[in-house]
């Protein structure tokens, strides 16, 4: 008996080791990893994951990588819930992952595994790896006048015209704060009292309240509004717009393993996510959608002509505020119950 488990033990070990070794002698066919499956955002996003991380991770393995979208967090409850984890990697945003950790969500990553390539330390987390830079700017038609700072975007007096607002706190909150002289390095913990107030001084201009990354660009094409805070892969590359990454916020989305994936699955996609720090892959992504990856060294790659667009190109990154993470997750119920009664007062 102890030498068939001994036995099963090491088919199974090496039936993991098939994805870049082929069958071994012995391994049961099943064992054997031929395709994953990964839950991400969706959209241009998506394709950039395709074409970025994707096709060269199938070429080196021969493993499948099926795509499915949305991701949002429900969803990886009641995957797990169900006990049928179908996915070996789930994209959550920040804040998200934060939450995932606290619910017990998440299988820790396999660094060794994964075998980065140099990234920015806060793209490495024990249950994630921050694969995509993405920013929450400024951006405004370019027959209006020109804002450098939040302040000047507040300022309706001499930057006339209608504004659009994301209808989330998570970004709308930082804004007002540094529309109201709060410098940068001092923007946490967050004064929701002042945030709320300079907020209220804005609303009047605010003709929407936004709800999906698509209706800012389309809002300020048609001249609905003449400002708008807006995702800087939506706005970048809009021929009527024009934008400033100037005390944009800047955040990252992480992939993730939901907790009880299959062990052989697990192991497929650390594979994938080592793709993931390769400087020439996150170039490739980049000229699908105009976010960036967590390499230091990626500018060098990046399109000359385009540099200003993406997020982490040092001009951009260096002038931006980050999330304090831990921060909004202790504090996110309060929040969202005092947005809940801003959004009925406005």
């Amino acid at each position: 008996m102890e030498m068939k488990r001994t036995l099963s033990a090491l088919l199974g070990l090496l039936a993991g080791t098939t994805l870049f070794a082929g069958v071994p002698s012995g391994a049961k066919a099943e064992d054997v990893v031929t395709e994953i499956r990964i839950v991400e955002a969706g959209g241009k996003s998506g394709e950039s994951i395709e074409k970025g991380y994707i096709t060269p991770f199938t070429q080196k393995t021969g493993v499948k990588v099926v795509r499915e979208s949305p991701n949002r967090i429900g969803k990886l409850q009641a995957m797990i819930a169900s006990g049928k984890v179908s996915a070996a990697l789930f994209e959550l945003v920040g804040s998200e992952l934060q939450q995932a950790k606290a619910l017990n969500l998440l299988e820790p990553l396999d660094w060794n595994a994964i075998d980065p390539l140099p990234i920015f330390p806060e793209a490495r987390d024990d249950y994630g790896l921050g694969y995509q830079y993405y920013s929450t700017i400024m951006t405004w038609r370019k027959d209006a006048k020109a804002p450098s700072t939040w302040a000047d975007f507040w300022n309706v007096k001499d930057f006339p015209g209608k504004r659009a607002l994301p209808d989330s706190a998570y970004s709308a909150i930082p804004i007002a704060l540094l529309a109201d002289g709060v410098k940068p390095d001092q923007l946490y913990p967050l004064d929701l009292d002042r945030a709320f107030k300079s907020l209220k001084k804005l609303s009047p201009q605010v003709a929407v309240w936004w709800t999906t990354g698509a209706q800012p660009p389309q809002l300020l094409n048609d001249n609905e509004v003449q400002y708008a805070v807006a995702w800087s892969g939506r706005v970048t590359a809009e021929p009527m717009l024009d934008y400033s990454f100037n005390q944009g916020l800047i955040d990252t989305s992480f992939f993730t393993v939901p907790r009880g994936a299959d062990p052989a699955q697990k192991a497929a996609a650390m594979k994938l996510l080592h793709e993931m720090t390769v400087p020439e892959n996150q170039a490739a992504a980049a000229n699908v959608i105009s976010y960036t990856g967590n390499s230091p060294q990626l500018d060098a790659l990046l399109p000359k002509d385009r540099i200003g667009q993406f997020p982490t190109a040092k001009q951009n990154k260096d002038v931006q505020v980050g999330y304090d993470l831990k921060w909004w997750f202790d504090h996110g119920k309060e929040v969202e119950e005092r947005w809940l009664n801003f959004k009925l007062e406005r």
